[in-house]
């Protein structure tokens, strides 16, 4: 009696694991099937017009839709995880497709040159956050996600600052619109000034955008090389984030007192938990696996074809989370925030380019 019991309880939470399972997938999936009938709208229309392609067409798209018709909540949660995880799984495949060669291919140089513009941009960005009259906390936010990966940065060091969740939220705001701004702007910008020569063009994108979803967006205007060595500079930015938020946990955060000298930076270092995403690591596997040549060119196809179709249902869920009301609601003091960072690291890696390339 006890036993079947105990086998009708493991019964029931079996169940109520797959309805939570099946729950979960009805909310994403309303999101995830209008991201992928945008994609597939954008390849049609880029096989038609194939000097705009359909990364464009995906991006512009999505933007429409998402501040017009299709503007609602229940498509929320599926463009999400169309933009961050099939992003991710896009990104581990380009793995496949990349050996260690193509990775030395940017350098010491291109190591020395993210290094500088995130020392750079750290600077500035907290500097103009102080003059405009922001907390140190949201300045700090801003640092990490100008600096590294837009919000994913901002999440990971909001609790080592101690900021709270208004900061955290305006200062994600203020990043992706920074960020969506120059998404646009850097390949025109890079058009103009290298003619979208390969390493240039890849750094300045790769060095510059917030997020790496803006990244692989703004690089496929251009074309899919730039695509991967575009994001390996962001992936080297990516991997620096464990040293900014271990800084940042020595910052003393209150308004009053010297900027370095935290009484509870000890015990504050023992709480960052900042570590490598999943996605880099399998990047980096699966570069390492084909390099030795372990991969059939078959699979290396496949990869790549796969990686490039979720990479434009990335891009058509990341246009229909951009917003055009959030930039009235934010307020002109904030944007203006964002503009004079977003400039400053353009400028700063116009500079470093001319110099180490």
């Amino acid at each position: 009696m006890v036993q079947d019991d105990t086998a009708a309880g493991g019964g029931r939470k079996d169940e109520s694991n797959l309805q939570q399972q099946l729950k979960k997938v009805t909310e994403l999936l309303p999101g995830f099937v209008v991201c992928l009938c945008i994609a597939l709208i954008a390849k049609v229309a880029g096989s038609f017009f194939p000097v705009v392609g359909a990364a464009t067409f995906a991006i512009f798209l999505g933007i429409v839709a998402g501040n017009t018709f299709l503007d609602r909540p229940v498509f929320e949660k599926g463009t999400k995880f169309s933009e961050s995880r099939l992003l991710e799984y896009s990104i581990v495949l380009m793995g496949a497709t990349l050996s260690l060669s193509d990775m030395i291919a940017v350098g010491f140089s291109g190591v020395g040159f993210i290094l500088l513009q995130m020392t750079v941009t750290i600077s500035a960005a907290y500097l103009i956050g102080r003059r405009l009259g922001f907390t140190r906390k949201f300045s700090l936010l801003m640092c990490a996600g100008n600096a590294v990966c837009g919000s994913s940065a901002i999440g990971s060091v909001a609790p080592v600052v101690g900021a709270e969740s208004k900061d955290k939220g305006l200062s994600i705001t203020i990043v992706n619109v920074t960020g969506t701004i120059l998404m646009v702007a850097l390949p025109v910008i890079t058009s103009f000034l290298y003619g979208h020569e390969t390493l240039h063009t890849s750094a300045m994108i790769g060095g510059t955008l917030q997020s790496i979803g803006q990244v692989v967006a703004s690089a496929k205007f251009v074309n899919d090389e730039v695509v991967q060595i575009a994001t390996l500079f962001k992936i080297i930015r990516i991997i620096f984030l464990v040293l900014v938020a271990l800084a940042f946990s020595r910052v003393n955060t209150e308004e009053e007192g010297k900027f370095w000298q935290r009484p509870e930076a000890a015990e504050d270092r023992s709480k960052v938990k900042t570590g490598i995403p999943w996605f880099i690591i399998g990047f980096f596997l699966l570069s390492i696996i084909g390099s030795l040549q372990l991969i059939p060119g078959v699979v290396s196809e496949g990869a790549h074809f796969v990686s490039n179709q979720f990479e434009i249902i990335a891009l058509a869920a990341i246009g229909m989370r951009v917003k055009f009301k959030t930039l009235v609601s934010e307020g002109p003091k904030a944007m203006l925030y964002g503009g004079l960072v977003g400039c400053c690291q353009v400028l700063c890696a116009l500079g470093l380019l001319a110099l180490l390339f």
